[in-house]
């Protein structure tokens, strides 16, 4: 476990509120970074997705940097722009 970590999970069991806000901004980094991973994986460039998804390759950028507030239509526009499908889960 890197000292990342280790701070972290310390930090989370002392801190409910740091555990709340940590977690709740950990998921909104991974579905940026499958964002990302997935269009570099399809070989297709921000500009090419901004063009499908009718907006500006700015848009693209905070969508997989700072996944906040993405819509779900958006999302299912994004895969569907790489060949994809999304696929939600609760687990």
């Amino acid at each position: 476990m890197s000292d990342l970590q280790k701070y972290t999970s310390r930090r989370k069991q002392q801190d409910a509120q740091f555990a709340d806000n940590f977690d709740k901004g950990y998921q909104s980094f991974k579905i940026g970074v499958l964002l990302r991973q997935a269009r570099i994986a399809a070989g297709i460039t921000q500009e090419a997705i901004a063009v499908s998804l009718n907006t500006r390759k700015s848009a693209i950028s905070r969508m997989e940097n700072h996944a906040e507030d993405v819509k779900l239509s958006t999302l299912e526009k994004f895969a569907h722009s790489l060949g994809k499908r999304l696929e939600i889960r609760i687990c």
